[in-house]
């Protein structure tokens, strides 16, 4: 796999940056069952206890909680589709990025503050304090640039690797369903 280079990736901010700041849409869900296996059901359950249904969050646990257990501020990942589909080189690799919803959504700082509500289909989530960096698994299917890019100062800002976030009001997720600040 030939990975994108910084400039290629650079040139692709304009296309992120005209990101709906209010009206989007949920463009992906993925269902995470197990450790490098993606489902891409239809239709998904969000709920408080769960996160989303079906997926490994609950059972695989956390290793920045004291007992390993799931940490709530870290249940839902959300990452904005554009870049999804920018460091994949389109959207057949999208899911590989690792998050559970793909929106097209202004996912930035500025749009979404921590503590601040996304509504996503019938669910509502509450975005973290807690930054989403990425993995090691995220520079092995999309390159170190990839990496240095999400997370450069402006990538930070943007939050071009996406967000951390928990549910607060439970509810069915689509492809199609609308994804905004409330």
């Amino acid at each position: 796999m030939e990975f994108l280079t910084r400039d290629q990736l650079e040139a692709g901010l304009d296309k992120i940056r005209d990101s709906p700041k209010d009206d989007g849409l949920v463009v992906l869900v993925v269902r995470r069952p197990a450790e490098d296996l993606r489902e891409l059901p239809a239709e998904v359950l969000l709920d408080q206890a769960n996160g989303l249904a079906g997926d490994s969050w609950l059972a695989r646990g956390s290793k920045h909680t004291p007992d390993g257990s799931a940490e709530p501020d870290r249940q839902i990942t959300v990452m904005n589709a554009r870049v999804a589909e920018l460091v994949a080189a389109g959207t057949e690799r999208m899911p590989l990025a690792g998050d559970q919803l793909y929106v097209d959504l202004d996912l930035s700082v500025e749009n979404l503050p921590a503590g601040s509500l996304l509504a996503a289909g019938e669910a509502v989530l509450r975005v973290s304090e807690v930054p989403h960096l990425g993995c090691s698994k995220f520079v092995e299917r999309f390159g170190p640039e990839a990496m240095k890019f999400v997370n450069s100062g402006t990538g930070r800002q943007l939050r071009l690797r996406g967000l951390n976030a928990r549910v607060v009001h439970a509810g069915k997720v689509r492809p199609g369903d609308s994804a905004r600040p409330c």
